[in-house]
């Protein structure tokens, strides 16, 4: 009986440990930022609830090994990356979009392009169609029964981060101005190299309306996904201010944007 009772506590402690390891409950905004209340169905609200690893984790590669750029990461997303180097950066982009959009079963809406231009929908994955590639040519075939079960879901995800990528996703998304920068935007550069990541969360000052944001990114090699410092503004870290001018530079840890490569889903 006493070891039961141990266990059970232990259990407790590890349960109230986790407690509140989101976004949104453990990267407080700066002093008197707010958050904006949002639908409890939107895709901000899904990404200020992403779950995070525990402080001190290590941002592991696809191969359990550590990634070299320790300091680029303030958080780590609390997320599954698979065995295999597949999903860098614009995947981990598509893989929360999708994320999101199959937990609030709107499947149709799951479409990312191949680079060569193809349509990879979800829908027609999970119907039993499966898709062939024999160099620039691809196709559909059909290969089974309805299945739209998450292992399902998660194949359907390692074939489009194969054969998609930067350079397809920035042609996908719509440029918008960097003053309306809101969650689940996108700064992209596409092609080979190229980068991106995505703003999960936005905080702004009720009096002077300013706004601050947070950067989360995977890179290369395929890495768990991670909440970004700012590495030009220690005070302000891990948010990052918006600017009131478009034009200019991002400066993120590994990478740097040009305001005008903010991106939006369609």
């Amino acid at each position: 009986m006493r070891k039961i009772l141990m266990i059970n506590a232990l259990c407790l402690v590890s349960l109230t440990t986790l407690l509140g390891q989101t976004v949104e409950n453990r990267i407080a905004p700066p002093v008197n930022y707010i958050r904006e209340t949002g639908d409890e169905h939107s895709f901000t609200s899904y990404l200020r609830q992403l779950p995070l690893l525990p402080k001190g984790s290590k941002v592991l590669l696809y191969n359990g090994q550590e990634k070299r750029n320790q300091a680029a990461a303030y958080a780590v997303i609390d997320m599954e990356i698979g065995n295999r180097d597949l999903q860098q950066c614009a995947d981990a982009i598509m893989r929360l979009r999708a994320e999101y959009l199959w937990a609030q079963k709107r499947y149709g809406e799951i479409k990312f392009n191949f680079t060569n231009g193809f349509p990879a929908e979800y829908k027609k994955w999970a119907e039993g169609n499966r898709i062939k590639v024999n160099g620039n040519n691809v196709q559909w075939y059909t290969a089974g029964g309805k299945d739209y079960s998450y292992k399902t879901f998660r194949n359907y995800l390692n074939m489009v981060f194969t054969y998609a990528g930067t350079a397809s996703l920035s042609k996908e998304l719509l440029t918008i101005p960097y003053t309306s920068l809101q969650p689940g935007d996108v700064f992209i550069k596409g092609g080979s190299p190229g980068h991106a990541v995505i703003v999960v969360d936005v905080a702004i000052h009720p009096k002077t309306k300013k706004k601050v944001f947070l950067l989360a990114q995977s890179y290369m090699p395929a890495q768990q996904i991670h909440i970004l410092v700012n590495p030009a503004n220690h005070s302000l870290s891990p948010w990052y201010e918006l600017t009131e001018t478009d034009s200019g530079y991002l400066y993120t840890p590994e990478w740097t944007f040009e305001k005008k490569e903010l991106k939006r889903f369609k």
